[in-house]
């Protein structure tokens, strides 16, 4: 079995030397959604990937140090369309590794045509799904994770390689799929609706959930296993088949999780459209947002993404799931205990290059002790081992791509503009790849604009707060309302917190990370994070219809509210 948390997970096991080592026991913490998707074309190579023909045929995946990605069923190119056979009949894309801008290799997106069929196969294989008992389509699950359990290290050194996070969080982010599936097939043995008390003699009030059908799963170039994983796993024990559109810069991963799923369903005699895969660009993404054949689209991406999105799927009566941004913080009060703060905030901050939805963005501290806790932070920064995120010694890794590079200095001049003074970091680094040093501003305004605005980099804005009131207030001023935290030992505080007057989040923590959670709870945000939620508790019903029922089991015919009609 995996972990009662989401993932592997990540912890301190020591401050501060800040070495990062997996644990059972804690989650592997929600990482962010995509801010911009770059898909460097092998026919128009831009900027840093403008190379020599000679080198551009020298691909990663043909040097022998990489040649366990062949174990992944991958090659120089790669098919990404996948609806019981392998095709594709779109443009072929180069995906790069964000360490050193390196091409890995090269895969064929889907065409408009190729997304036509694949719906339509999709869908019949529904017909084959819907009618298998809710414990059996667990089985399979299970089976899915019991195979991602099996090429998890190589699996998540690929994320690691082409997605950029450290090594642990690569594999983690596997092992998250994989507790899902573990959590799912339990799932399928539970999901059900309530009989209900009739008014009327003789008759039976019950509610029944059927599947939706045919659920669309769009997820993030930061997540690119564990979002689909959530979304995935839940669905199929619902009773419901899968088109996945993973980001085109990390393609491979989607392809290499792709393979490993269809042969559970090939060895076990069903149709591999149960789980299909669609790779490309927004012409694929916006004909899965307007198509009336997606009964539920779930989009991982960012808020201002989403929203175009969310209007497509609205405008013909679809039903969306939105797990969009987060300007995520962090408050110590007083009687913090800053040997949790100082940890706590650096991982949230810097954890995956701040490239998380539940990145901690904005740190408020009480003004008796803001000045020992920047202090704290600054050594804590100043430990960070920077590196090849595929060596295990290495706990801090590059942006995903050279775009994530300009906003990130953009968003530093920016915060210089408007008074705030930077006390460590905020350079890019004299290295090869997306490499950006971990940043910490002070002597903002809580209100400043750039602090307001989520900015997918590891920029960490701090704060003096004198009262309760105040910062509660400065918490949820922002227009996303993912995940805060709060460091006190103040019982009636806490609570305070956790009711009506506190945090508006969808994750409300107390004395850990703003990047921790459960897979048992029901992960997701309020306003601009759109409302979805994924993962456990009774998010299920996210991915199904509910009706109700009345069975007159009786010879008469009563009306409901006692009316007489004769």
């Amino acid at each position: 079995m995996g972990s009662p948390g989401r993932g592997a997970g990540l912890y301190f096991s020591s401050f501060p030397g800040l070495r990062l080592t997996p644990s059972s026991g804690l989650s592997m913490w929600r990482l962010p959604r995509a801010l911009c998707v770059h898909a460097a074309r092998t026919s128009k190579l831009p900027g840093p990937w403008s190379r020599p023909a000679a080198f551009m045929s020298t691909l990663l995946i043909n040097q022998p140090q990489y040649a366990w990605l062949k174990e992944l069923g991958l090659r120089e190119e790669n098919e990404g369309v996948y609806n019981g056979i392998w095709g594709g009949r779109g443009e072929v894309i180069t995906t790069y590794c964000p360490a050193n801008n390196e091409p890995i290799a090269r895969v064929r997106q889907a065409s408009v045509a190729d997304y036509e069929d694949t719906v339509k196969k999709a869908r019949e294989a529904w017909k084959i799904w819907a009618d298998i008992p809710a414990p059996k389509r667990g089985e399979i699950v299970r089976q899915i994770g019991d195979a991602l359990r099996e090429k998890i290290q190589v699996l998540g050194s690929l994320v690691s390689l082409e997605m950029g996070k450290i090594l642990v969080e690569g594999v983690g982010e596997v092992q998250e799929y994989v507790d899902i599936c573990d959590y799912a097939v339990g799932l399928s043995r539970m999901i059900g609706g309530p009989i209900l008390p009739s008014e009327r003699p003789g008759h039976a009030l019950i509610e029944q959930w059927n599947p939706v059908g045919l659920v669309g799963i769009i997820t993030a170039f930061n997540f690119p296993v564990a979002v689909y994983g959530w979304n995935n796993a839940i669905a199929l024990i619902c009773g419901n088949v899968c088109l996945w559109k993973g980001a085109p810069t990390t393609s491979l991963i989607s392809v290499a999780v792709t393979k490993i799923i269809a042969k559970v369903l090939e060895d076990n005699n069903l149709p591999g459209a149960i789980c299909s895969l669609t790779c490309g660009g927004a012409d694929i993404g916006t004909a899965m947002a307007k198509d009336e054949r997606v009964n539920l689209l779930s989009f991982t991406g960012s808020t201002q993404v989403g929203k175009q999105v969310a209007l497509m799927v609205q405008e013909r009566f679809g039903r969306s799931l939105l797990e969009l941004g987060g300007n995520n913080a962090i408050i110590a009060f007083e009687d913090a205990d800053l040997n949790l703060v100082v940890p706590s905030a650096l991982f949230a901050a810097v954890g995956t290059a701040g490239q998380r939805c539940t990145t901690a963005r904005r740190l408020f501290v009480h003004e008796s002790i803001h000045d020992e806790v920047v202090n704290r932070l600054k050594k804590a920064y100043a430990q960070i081992r920077v590196g090849n995120p595929w060596d295990s010694n290495v706990l801090y890794g590059p942006l995903h791509t050279k775009q994530a590079v300009s906003m990130f200095l953009g968003a530093v001049e920016e915060a210089k503009k408007e008074g705030g003074t930077v006390v460590y970091g905020g350079k890019v680094m004299d290295r090869p790849g997306n490499y950006v040093e971990p940043t910490i501003v002070t002597g903002l305004g809580h209100d400043a604009s750039i602090a307001h605005t989520e900015t997918f980099a590891p920029i960490l804005y701090v704060f003096k707060f004198k009262k309760e009131e105040e910062v509660f207030a400065w918490n949820n001023e922002v227009k996303q309302g993912l995940s805060s935290s709060i460091f006190t030992k103040d019982l009636g505080r806490i609570f305070r917190w956790l009711g009506p007057k506190g945090s508006d989040c969808g994750i409300v923590n107390v004395n850990i990370p703003t990047s921790g959670a459960e897979i048992g709870g029901a992960f997701g945000g309020e306003k601009h994070t759109g409302g979805g939620r994924e993962s456990g508790s009774d998010a299920w019903k996210q991915y199904m219809r509910r009706s109700t029922c009345t069975i007159n089991y009786s010879k008469d015919l009563p009306l409901a509210q006692g009316i007489k009609f004769q």
